[in-house]
């Protein structure tokens, strides 16, 4: 049996994001995961329109070969973690674009976060998890948050220290998402989609 698959997205696209670094450290502490098998999709390598289809794919097909492209990446995957930027208490434009421009391909699959900002990015988890409830995602409890202290001294606007530098902050919870994830998904791998 083939472990899940779960795709570690990277929701900024801006020139000067800070999501390439932790996206870098997450990927290093999967990269031999036992159960789970990751691939970073960073958003900057679809080139999506803004969502002007007549209707979600789940009512109809979607028109635009742009987004028909980004489903049939989505739908290849098992699972999704988000690497989680917080812009005025929520997700970026493009990350909420890029989950509109799929419906089914979400469904019943676990979503999963980590999460950067003045809080950690607990805002803009917390609409995350709202959207993924609507899209039928199973939007996990657990979250690394690099918020605060952490985040200037890991950030190119304080320290711009290593992500090892705070590791030891993150290992709890990076621990409990990957338990709560590997759950989920090997639950949800097989289970009926939309």
């Amino acid at each position: 049996m083939s472990k899940p698959r779960i795709a570690v997205i990277i929701g900024s696209t801006r020139k000067t994001r800070f999501a390439d670094k932790p996206a870098a450290w997450l990927m290093e502490q999967v990269a031999d995961h036992a159960s789970l098998d990751f691939e970073l999709v960073d958003l900057r390598d679809h080139d999506l329109p803004f969502f002007d289809e007549p209707a979600s794919n789940l009512w109809m097909p979607s028109q635009d070969p742009r987004a028909v492209a980004w489903q049939e990446k989505l739908a290849g995957f098992d699972g999704y973690l988000f690497v989680v930027a917080e812009y005025n208490h929520s997700i970026t434009g493009a990350l909420k674009n890029a989950l509109d421009q799929a419906y089914k391909e979400w469904n019943r699959k676990p979503m999963a976060a980590v999460a950067y900002g003045g809080v950690g990015g607990a805002r803009a988890v917390e609409q995350l998890r709202l959207i993924a409830i609507e899209l039928q995602m199973v939007p996990l409890r657990n979250a690394i948050h690099i918020g605060g202290g952490d985040f200037m001294a890991v950030s190119p606007m304080g320290g711009n220290a290593p992500m090892s530098a705070i590791e030891d902050h993150l290992k709890g919870s990076l621990d409990g998402m990957l338990a709560e994830l590997t759950f989920w998904a090997e639950l949800l791998k097989d289970a009926p989609k939309a």
